[in-house]
């Protein structure tokens, strides 16, 4: 196995492996200690059956169930990233870390672009370590004990619906969707201790004890920031690759960018912990 750094705020692509088989301890754990490193792992030229995609996400943990996107038939942990040419709207088209509406979000994505278009359709990453370090002094202590409410009723409830996105069950009037959750404005990741900027545009609604107004101008800041081109890597995806993404401290957005072409990826997704 040979990881190769290719992004200077995160990415590493990674050759030597085979992700068909089944994972022997140093292998899992070796991919495991890059992920650490580099954030998003990247695998060229792994052709996956959906078998073989859950199996290499179960080697990481155990895996999440979407509470609002449909998965595919017969495989309940599999969910597929879909846009057809004539449809204008795209899956993850925003910036965001994935499901941080669940108490306990998600650990880490693992995408598979079973067909992507002929140009286009790349997907951007964002340290959010860096996010947090570019913050000053004052901010990062201000921030420090603050809280901010979660939900999923920007892109699961009525307006996520009416933008016609494939896959997603129709949940509007689902209790779920409106709930909110709190989580650490600042978290702390679990294994390697460094501190993250916790808030993102899609899924973080306020902060706590505040109204949304209130809370707007500030929440746009932070947002923003992730967003610095010096904080983020840009993956071109080919046939049959495979990306591995740590949720905690990375932020993603697929850039809707291939009007008329079809674009097909697949997604499981390893639990994570409640972030503090």
């Amino acid at each position: 196995m040979k990881t190769t750094r290719i992004g200077g705020a995160l990415g590493a692509e990674v050759t030597g492996v085979d992700l068909s088989q089944p994972l022997d301890a140093a292998t899992r754990d070796g991919i495991r200690a890059a992920l650490l490193e580099h954030l998003v792992l990247y695998f060229r030229d792994q052709p996956l059956t959906h078998e073989q995609h859950t199996a290499l996400g179960s080697a990481f943990g155990t895996l999440n169930v979407h509470p609002f996107h449909k998965a595919i038939p017969d495989y309940e942990y599999v969910l597929e990233i879909l846009k057809e040419p004539g449809d204008p709207m795209n899956i993850g088209g925003y910036w965001h870390s994935d499901v941080t509406f669940l108490e306990e979000p998600v650990m880490g994505s693992i995408l598979y672009a079973a067909e992507p278009p002929p140009a286009g359709g790349d997907t951007m990453f964002a340290n959010t370590y860096l996010t947090y370090e570019a913050l000053s002094p004052g901010l990062q202590a201000m921030l420090e004990p603050m809280k901010a409410m979660h939900s999923a009723s920007r892109g699961f409830g009525a307006a996520g619906l009416k933008r016609g996105l494939r896959g997603m069950a129709n949940e509007a009037d689902d209790p779920r969707v409106h709930a909110e959750v709190t989580h650490p404005v600042i978290r702390t990741h679990p294994e390697t201790g460094r501190k993250i900027l916790f808030v993102n545009p899609y899924f973080t609604i306020r902060f706590a004890d505040m109204e949304e107004a209130e809370s707007k101008p500030l929440l746009d800041y932070l947002c923003k920031l992730v967003e610095r081109p010096e904080h983020t890597f840009r993956l071109h995806w080919q046939k049959h690759t495979v990306a591995f993404l740590d949720n905690r401290c990375t932020q993603h957005f697929a850039i809707n960018d291939y009007p008329g072409h079809r674009r097909v990826l697949y997604r499981v997704a390893v639990d994570g912990e409640r972030p503090v």
